[in-house]
């Protein structure tokens, strides 16, 4: 597919995405126009990375405008191949990366992330990036694709880049847009209460600042938290006191609405 600018010479950049893109997926968009010659973005809802088939056919599907979202910001190629084209056959292939691939998500989504390693595993062989992007929003999942290419020894470079923000606090979502406008401003708070979070914790023990974000989201109507755990930033292993690690990272996910959409958040309270 590149082999004419391989040939040239030219970097290639990767942003694989599933569609839907908003301004978060542009700034990763930006980032690798700014860093390579070549920024290729695919566009693919990935069946094997789903463990709800009801998630998977609600999935948001906006393939004509991100393409012009995507040409107006500078992508060399949006990369839309069909399901036949990624699995000519099953992917009987199995990843595994514990601690890193079986808590949080790993644990309320089984098989989630071995569907994430074999998308993103196949993009990189079609590809062949010399660097790749991804959002910090799923910061689990970055944990969990440097492990496959420390694992399979993929030649190219991982870039994580920071959550983007509504003005509100919350993070970009494609889900957002299954919210309606007063189950969004109800999302805020999910931001907001992490955020409030840093400053509980300088004078509270980890558990304890863990189980008030739990309780003081669940104490508003419409939102239930699934997880709420605080662990090392690097295994996501995790930690019983702010003294295990100089890398200390919250992760969660929340139920928001009557139908209830699936919201995912991460704070940092401890960089090294």
């Amino acid at each position: 597919m590149l082999g004419g600018f391989r040939a040239e010479g030219k970097s290639v950049g990767l942003v694989p995405t599933m569609g839907a893109l908003h301004e978060g997926h542009a700034s990763l968009v930006r980032r690798s126009v700014n860093e390579n010659d070549v920024t290729v973005v695919s566009v693919f809802v990935n069946p094997t990375q789903f463990n709800d088939k009801n998630d998977l056919a609600k999935y948001p599907r906006t393939l004509e405008a991100d393409c012009r979202l995507l040409e107006g910001i500078g992508a060399t190629i949006a990369f839309a191949p069909s399901v036949e084209e990624v699995y000519p056959e099953p992917d009987t292939r199995s990843f595994s990366y514990p601690p890193t691939d079986t808590v949080m998500e790993g644990g309320y989504r089984p098989g989630h992330f071995n569907g994430v390693c074999q998308v993103v595993s196949k993009l990189f062989m079609m590809v062949e990036p010399d660097r790749a992007y991804f959002g910090e929003k799923d910061f689990q999942q970055i944990a969990v694709i440097r492990r496959m290419v420390e694992d399979l020894q993929f030649p190219l470079t991982i870039v994580p880049c920071p959550i983007v923000r509504e003005e509100s606090g919350l993070a970009l979502s494609s889900r957002n847009s299954l919210l309606t406008a007063d189950e969004k401003e109800l999302a805020t708070n999910i931001s907001r209460v992490l955020f409030i979070s840093r400053h509980y914790a300088k004078n509270h023990s980890l558990e304890e600042t863990r189980q008030w974000v739990i309780d003081t989201l669940n104490a508003l109507d419409g939102l239930e938290v699934q997880y709420y755990e605080i662990v090392d930033g690097r295994s996501l292993a995790s930690v019983q006191s702010w003294d295990d690690s100089d890398y200390i990272v919250g992760c969660i996910t929340v139920f928001c609405g009557q139908i209830p959409v699936r919201l995912i958040d991460n704070i940092k309270y401890q960089e090294p």
